[in-house]
């Protein structure tokens, strides 16, 4: 356990509470100061509760108190991991004492080949728009075409294809709007994954900063598809809100499915 804390680039974490990209605020009347991503002390950091296990199924479950990265409000969440066929199912539920934003996902890493770099996987992603980012990998707010961009997967396209243009800065880690599902392919394995979620978007990351020196693996090894609410969600308007508040429940199911 205490090696996995001590991790530089830890894999299949769960990431929270804000995914990234509070700058200034996020609720009214809240001076805000908190922690994006998975900072130190972050939910990957934590030690969760086992609450359930069964042969195919572990639920576990965390309570992040008040104030904890700057967050106001006591949050109980749950994530279920269930396994059925050949799916694995997250389950993830939430509630919380007062009002706060909350955006979960999972950065699990996935290569279908089983070794070297995912530059020949092939990825279809169902979204005809993405979020354009600052020099900060913050979004600017604009929900724009990937038609005619290098960040297009309405169609497949094999990732080291595009994976160095410029346009990117030095890989794919932006959040796509989506439409419907996501499927990637190996070619050379023959091994598939169908993604599905109940959340509007998707960070697609390339793995772009593993070196090789703080885990064996080196850059491009990996993807990750986190599913999750738009990153910034809190200082834009116009994407759906994040804002959890007493009473509800966060509620988000994906599925990664493969054959």
């Amino acid at each position: 356990m205490q090696q996995a804390r001590q991790q530089r680039q830890p894999f299949d974490r769960v990431v929270a509470r804000q995914r990234i990209g509070i700058l200034d605020g996020g609720l009214p009347g809240k001076v805000s100061d908190l922690g994006g991503g998975d900072p130190p002390g972050g939910f990957s950091q934590r030690v969760w509760r086992v609450a359930e296990a069964s042969p195919a199924a572990v639920t576990l479950t965390y309570v992040s108190p008040d104030g904890q990265e700057g967050y106001p409000g006591t949050l109980t969440v749950s994530l279920t991991y269930t396994l059925t066929g050949d799916a694995l199912r997250l389950d993830y539920r939430a509630t919380t004492d007062a009002p706060t934003v909350l955006n979960l996902t999972n950065h699990s890493y996935f290569n279908l080949a089983g070794g070297g770099d995912v530059l020949d996987h092939v990825v279809r992603i169902d979204a005809a728009r993405y979020l354009p980012v600052d020099a900060t990998q913050i979004p600017t707010g604009e929900l724009a075409p990937v038609a005619g961009t290098p960040f297009g997967f309405t169609v497949p396209h094999r990732i080291g294809d595009r994976v160095g243009d410029p346009l990117l800065g030095g890989g794919y880690d932006h959040c796509y709007v989506l439409d419907g599902g996501i499927e990637v392919t190996d070619p050379v394995s023959g091994l598939t994954m169908e993604v599905t979620t109940t959340e509007p978007g998707v960070q697609f990351y390339t793995a772009n900063l593993l070196d090789g020196v703080a885990t064996p693996y080196g850059r491009h090894a990996g993807l990750c598809l986190e599913t999750q609410h738009f990153p910034d969600s809190p200082n834009q308007e116009h994407f759906p809100s994040t804002v959890l508040r007493p009473g509800e429940e966060f509620a988000s199911t994906t599925v990664y499915r493969f054959r």
